[in-house]
């Protein structure tokens, strides 16, 4: 028996087989739960692709969270596979990389900044809203960051958006605690995902990580940053909701 057996999942913004989301829904199989995937786009070929890469080939649904259209026909599609969820994954976040990373937080246009805030912290509670329907009984949402409280060599305005985004995460709690809904989020350390390879200069966040991690860190190994998110959408964590759960091997707790 998994710690999702009988659990209904959707997990957001699987692209790539190296990406969180995919650890996600990979780790979330194997613990017993029904996965249903999402992208929009481009990406949406590549994701129907990889999701055969699955223990179990999930439905694969089109879903842009900017698009009013999409999050409102969200429930009716995934409908047509489950009859409601018990967990929401939230693996999503865009800046652009041209005009708002690698040292370009002096220079960044708002027109930029407002799309990153909007996709990669505003879709949550976008999400989690069009998801209430689903969840009658309650839920778990859970997003992924990556630690906020500090500026970052070349992360910018991501980090702008990442600290809107952990705020976010709070104010939902707030207001779906009542519903039986928990949001939480997992803060990862640095690991070598297509997004993060779109940063130049991000090598400036990975050096030296694991020599300063009690635990190390493996930059390829997604499993770890899974694990917590699957325990957090099963019923182990009952009674928490608006917590960051860090799984850096140790990284932020160390001053030096």
């Amino acid at each position: 028996m998994g710690i999702l057996d009988g659990k209904r999942i959707l997990v957001t913004g699987v692209t790539m087989d190296s990406s969180i989301g995919f650890a996600v829904a990979k780790v979330a199989q194997e613990q017993g739960a029904t996965v249903l995937i999402s992208n929009f786009g481009r990406a949406l070929g590549i994701t129907r692709r990889i999701a055969a890469r699955l223990p179990q080939q999930p439905p694969v649904l089109e879903l842009d969270v900017t698009d009013d259209e999409h999050l409102a026909q969200l429930p009716d599609q995934v409908r047509e596979h489950v009859d409601g969820l018990d967990g929401v994954v939230h693996s999503i976040a865009y800046g652009n990389p041209e005009t708002l990373l690698g040292g370009k937080f002096m220079t960044g246009p708002w027109p930029d900044v407002a799309q990153a805030v909007q996709v990669s912290a505003y879709s949550l509670a976008s999400l989690s809203k069009a998801c209430l329907p689903l969840m009658p009984s309650g839920g778990s949402v859970v997003g992924l960051t990556f630690d906020a409280t500090v500026a970052w060599p070349a992360y910018d305005w991501m980090g702008v958006a990442k600290a809107a985004l952990e705020s976010c995460s709070r104010y939902l709690a707030r207001d779906l605690g009542p519903q039986g809904v928990r949001v939480n989020l997992v803060s990862a350390g640095p690991l070598k995902t297509l997004a993060a390879k779109a940063i130049d200069g991000f090598e400036a966040i990975e050096e030296n990580w694991s020599a300063r991690s009690p635990l190390g860190w493996d930059e390829n190994d997604q499993e770890p940053t899974a694990k917590a998110v699957v325990a957090l959408l099963s019923d182990f964590f009952p009674a928490t909701t608006g917590e960051i759960v860090h799984v850096d091997g140790g990284y932020h707790a160390m001053g030096a």
